[in-house]
């Protein structure tokens, strides 16, 4: 009988294993290297979150107005609408691990040069390596895509996800207090760098090969497939070295020469990618995950002045409302995968029900007479967003396959930084006319994306009901 080839590989050599070791992969090691990803997702958001909360208090020290800071933050949001998919892609075709690290320490150097910045020109060119490389997070969560089963990922997300919002939420307390010191942000700057560079010496220790996560049947396909592979290619070599045509010789050594470059191999595979994802069947979804970014970040957008106009609150108060929303997304983090498993990890009906959840808070919000009303919706909120994010993204990575896992959470990143831009802007218009208006735009976003699930929803029972008749 034949031994199998395990996927863990030791010095370059493959360990044969029997068969009962295929029933069930085995990686002792995986928690903790997941516990590793939960705290590079904490340190990241935790330095960005010095950062960006004073920047627009910066760019008026030095000078500038506030439509320079609004310009200085479009060109942020411009330049990640346009990068996220590539370097998703690119993590697809170099790898997780080297593409975080690049990410890493290159939005380290450009935090630490907006620690030097003395002049607007200087700081917006400090933001600019920032927007095109700062997509750790979603990096990240293809990190974690690969280490994990599927039926694990929702709440390994949310745990991520959780991680990370406890780090924007402890960062601004701790830069608070350092940025009443003389050269604050220059300092806070500087931490923020330093954080960076931690957090790329953690990436660099991780042995994420090692524990690569391959489902048993996958794998025992792979390996056939390679082994076959490898003497089809071997055949072809030694075909190749009997031909003594010096035209053949030449035009093999032109061949090797020119798919020998490996940056524009990894181009055209990047573009590749993007190509067949643009041909994808995923538009639906992304368009979900549109409606359902712009109605919630339309909920924040005018949070802070409808409040303090409708009930006359402190900003004392708004402030421990805006962190009480934050401390309620990121426990709703921790019990996702709980919420997954009470729902037989139906993601598409967990996603329908947190939508319906969020268009309700935000109508009965618009009409709160009291702001007890304004908590409970906050608290409402903070959960069923928390849990939309998460099973959107889980219903992306599902459908998209695994090998464009970057290239689906980059392209996701992009479609909310569309709504991210165009989020003030609908906003303001509608504020003109209502202070509640946002938020009612928002639900009504919202229940657009419900119907939309709902047609999603019935596709899929009829292709079910199909395929149970064929069968």
């Amino acid at each position: 009988m034949r031994a199998r080839v395990s996927p863990r590989v030791s010095n370059g050599r493959a360990r044969t294993m029997g068969p009962d070791c295929w029933r069930r992969p085995r990686a002792p090691g995986r928690p903790s290297l997941v516990l590793c990803v939960y705290v590079v997702g904490f340190l990241d958001l935790f330095g960005v979150s010095m950062v960006v909360p004073l920047l627009s208090r910066h760019i008026k020290l030095l000078g500038g107005s506030s439509t320079v800071a609004g310009l200085v933050g479009s060109v942020y949001g411009l330049l990640q609408l346009f990068s996220s998919t590539v370097i998703g892609s690119w993590s697809d075709v170099v790898g997780r691990r080297s593409i975080l690290l690049v990410t890493l320490i290159l939005s380290g150097f450009s935090y630490g040069l907006l620690g030097i910045s003395g002049s607007i020109p200087l700081l917006i060119l400090a933001r600019i390596p920032t927007g095109i490389f700062k997509h750790t997070q979603s990096i990240s969560k293809a990190l974690l895509s690969d280490l994990i089963p599927e039926h694990e990922r929702p709440q390994v997300m949310g745990r991520f996800s959780a991680a990370s919002s406890v780090g924007f939420i402890l960062g601004p307390v701790l830069s608070g207090y350092l940025a009443e010191l003389d050269g604050g942000f220059y300092t806070i700057s500087f931490i923020c760098c330093f954080i960076f560079f931690v957090n790329a010496g953690v990436v660099w220790w991780l042995p994420y090969k090692e524990w690569l996560y391959i489902p048993t049947k996958e794998l025992h396909l792979t390996t056939e497939m390679n082994c076959e592979t490898k003497c089809v290619t071997l055949l072809k070599e030694e075909i190749r070295n009997r031909t003594t045509d010096p035209l053949v010789t030449a035009i093999n050594r032109v061949v090797r020469h020119k798919t020998s470059n490996p940056l524009w191999s990894q181009c055209t595979s990047v573009r590749q990618k993007i190509k067949g994802l643009v041909c994808s069947n995923l538009w639906d979804i992304f368009l979900v995950r549109f409606l359902m970014a712009l109605a919630s970040l339309l909920y924040y957008s005018n949070f802070v002045l409808a409040v303090e106009e409708r009930f006359g609150v402190t900003p004392r108060l708004i402030g421990y409302l805006i962190s009480y929303g934050g401390i309620i997304g990121a426990l709703s983090g921790f019990i996702a995968g709980s919420v997954t498993r009470l729902y037989n990890n139906k993601i598409l009906l967990l996603l329908l029900h947190s939508s319906i959840l969020t268009c309700c808070m935000m109508t009965v919000y618009s009409v709160a007479t009291s702001i007890q009303v304004v908590v409970l919706c906050s608290t409402v909120l903070g959960f069923s967003t928390t849990i939309g994010r998460m099973c959107i993204t889980d219903m992306e990575l599902s459908r998209g396959g695994r090998q464009a896992r970057g290239t689906l959470i980059g392209a996701g990143q992009s479609v909310t930084a569309v709504a991210r831009i165009l989020a003030p802007l609908l906003s303001g218009i509608v504020q003109e006319f209502n202070v509640c208006g946002p938020p009612r735009l928002g639900a009504a976003l919202a229940l657009l994306a419900i119907f939309l699930m709902t047609s999603i929803q019935s596709k899929l029972s009829k292709t079910t009901e199909a395929k149970v008749k064929l069968h």
